[in-house]
Formats: structure tokens, C-alpha cells, sequence
């Protein structure tokens, strides 16, 4: 969603209402904020189901489009230090936030790591659970806060974070990162005009979606031996609900996750999702489901029924309601 990139409302106090300690419910998305900023100059926002203290960043470091699309999205740009681009990700030209993209630094095209982070002297990161932040790769939000590096996390990401897990619908989880966002960041309003703007977008595409019954979707990611998709919770399940279809792995209680194609040709989808990323492009993908002796019998696949997603419209990013418009209107194609 394009909003407009207003400043002026970047450098307020962090001073906000009352002294006295109070707790907010942001939008009905769980985003509960303990408000004591006048006295201590932090506020107190849940890292999935962790409160955590925040006082305002200065130099943000984000990682992957959904993150930096979030901050340029709430006009924080003059806030953000830099960000991270790891190699799937598609060019940040691509954005609606290209200009905001321009205005700071690209730290890396790799994968998250401790070191750019300290080195661009960060004072806040924002990155998924086992995607930007991992065990394996030595930074973790619990690792930070041991260097004084405050951390946020997608929410869509917090349903198995150790701990302080955290579950919410894909989407729900989007607009309350918009409203934490905004409560760390003092820009409140800014962040219900944006999740505002994206409720009525999705109610729009509710409205037009088909009655019949749902169609099958089979997301495709990557894979040849097994083929890699999408559970229950990332989203691509609520783009596929919402706009009238079934995610044929709907019942799987996972992210992104490996099945086999037994299970792909035994549910017989209608149409095929291409997640579109990296240096194998879509083409190729369809390409190989229409030559493989598991796929190429599949209905989606003889009827020619592929949609691209882009990469940035499949991650939790304020881009995901485009993807949501754009299948939407290509089932509603089919319909017709």
C-alpha cells in the first residue's frame, strides 16, 4: 500500500497523554502498550509474547522488503539506518517505497548477521524468527539485548518462538505490527490510518470473493524431490482464503514447510500460486510441474491455472494486500 511519507510527525516527544503508567489496546490486534514515556522516555510493547521496553530508535536496521516496506510505510525513514537485502529478495526498485529505499543504506545482500548490525551501530533491528533472527546464526533478539540492541519481531512469525510464543492470523498479525510499530516509534496515528487503510482493502476483496465453493490452491515455493510450501500460518493461507480459494495445506500447522507430492496430486488443486523469488524464476517452476511425471496430471496444471506471486507480496509486509488484490481478481477471472 502506498501512504504518503509525511516527517512531521517523526521528532514528537516521546512524551505522550498522561504520566501515569496506562495500557492501550491497539485495534483489537493484541498490541497492548504500557505507556510511561513522559517520565522514563520508554514504552513497554510485546515482542510476540514478550513485553519488552522500548525508547525511540534513531538507527534502524531492517531485514528483507516486509520489514523496511513497515517503517517506510509509517513515514520512518528518517529513522532507519539501513537494511538488509538477502538474495531472494527482489529489487528494492520494485517497491512502492523505491525513493525511501534510496535515502538510506544497504547494508548487505546476505543474510542477517551480528556483525553488519554492530558495525552500522544499530540501536534497533526488525526481522522474522528463524528467517532474519536464528539460533544457528548467532543473532537473536535475547543476544542483542545483551549488546544493548533493542529488536522487534513479525508477528506472523511468533507461533513457535521459544518461550514468548505468540499466535495470531497472518493478516492480524500484520496490523499489529503496524500498531507496535507505531507505539515504539510514537507515530500512533500514523499507524491506524495505515492498518485502516489495509482492513478496508481486504474487506473490499471479501466482499467480491466467490460463492461457490472454495477453490484448491497448491502454493508452490521451490522443490523437486519434495516440494516446499505454505502451512497455516505465513501468508499466502490468508490471501488464499480470503479471495475464495482453500490452501490445500491449510491443516498443516506450520510456516513454510516441505510435503510430498502425493499429498499435492491427492488433493487435486484448481489453480497453482508461484512463489516468485531468487534466481529461479517463475517460468521454470511452471515449466517443471508441466514436465514432471508427479504434476503434470494435476487439473491446475493441464488447464494452464499458474498465478505469480511476487516475493514481497508472499512475506508479512504491507505489499501482501497487493498480492491479496491481485489473486483475487484472477479468481474472480476464473469465476467468469
Amino acid at each position: 500500500m502506498r501512504t504518503s511519507q509525511t516527517s512531521g510527525t517523526l521528532r514528537r516527544p516521546a512524551a505522550l497523554g498522561t504520566a501515569l503508567a496506562a495500557v492501550l489496546v491497539l485495534g483489537g490486534c493484541g498490541a497492548e502498550v504500557e505507556s510511561d514515556a513522559e517520565e522514563s522516555g520508554k514504552v513497554t510493547v510485546k515482542r510476540c509474547g514478550e513485553p519488552v521496553q522500548y525508547t525511540v530508535p534513531e538507527r534502524a536496521v531492517a531485514y528483507e522488503g516486509g520489514s523496511a516496506d513497515k517503517l517506510f510505510a509509517l513515514g520512518l525513514t528518517d529513522h532507519v539506518y539501513g537494511y538488509v537485502m538477502p538474495p531472494a529478495n527482489p529489487p528494492v526498485s520494485e517497491s512502492p517505497w523505491a525513493s525511501e529505499y534510496a535515502k538510506v543504506k544497504m547494508l548487505s545482500d546476505d543474510l542477517l548477521n551480528k556483525e553488519v548490525v554492530v558495525e552500522a551501530e544499530s540501536d534497533f533491528v526488525v526481522a522474522g524468527w528463524n528467517s532474519g533472527f536464528k539460533d544457528e546464526r548467532g543473532i537473536t533478539p535475547a543476544i542483542l539485548d545483551k549488546l544493548g540492541i533493542q529488536s522487534f519481531m513479525h508477528t506472523e512469525s511468533c507461533f513457535n518462538y521459544p518461550g514468548h510464543p505468540e499466535r495470531m492470523s497472518p493478516f492480524e498479525a500484520l496490523y499489529s505490527d503496524f500498531e507496535r510499530l507505531g507505539a515504539i516509534f510514537r507515530v500512533e496515528e500514523k499507524a491506524e490510518e495505515v492498518v485502516d487503510g489495509l482492513k478496508k482493502r481486504v474487506k473490499a476483496v471479501e466482499a467480491k470473493a466467490p460463492e461457490s465453493d472454495p477453490v484448491p490452491v497448491f502454493l508452490y515455493d521451490s522443490g523437486t524431490d519434495q516440494p516446499f510450501t505454505a502451512g497455516n500460518q505465513v501468508p499466502p493461507n490468508d490471501i488464499i482464503g480470503t479471495a475464495g480459494g482453500r490452501n490445500i495445506f491449510d491443516g498443516l500447522d506450520e510456516r513454510w514447510t516441505q510435503v510430498n507430492w502425493e499429498s499435492v496430486a491427492a488433493a487435486e488443486p484448481e489453480v497453482v500460486v508461484i512463489l516468485d523469488y531468487g534466481d529461479l524464476p517463475a517460468e521454470k517452476k511452471i515449466d517443471f510441474l508441466k514436465k514432471s511425471p508427479h504434476t503434470r496430471g494435476l487439473p491446475a496444471v493441464k488447464k494452464n491455472n499458474f498465478f505469480i506471486l511476487d516475493y514481497n507480496e508472499g512475506i508479512s509486509g504491507p505489499r501482501t494486500i497487493d498480492g491479496l488484490e491481485k489473486f483475487a481478481a484472477y479468481l474472480r477471472g476464473l469465476e467468469g
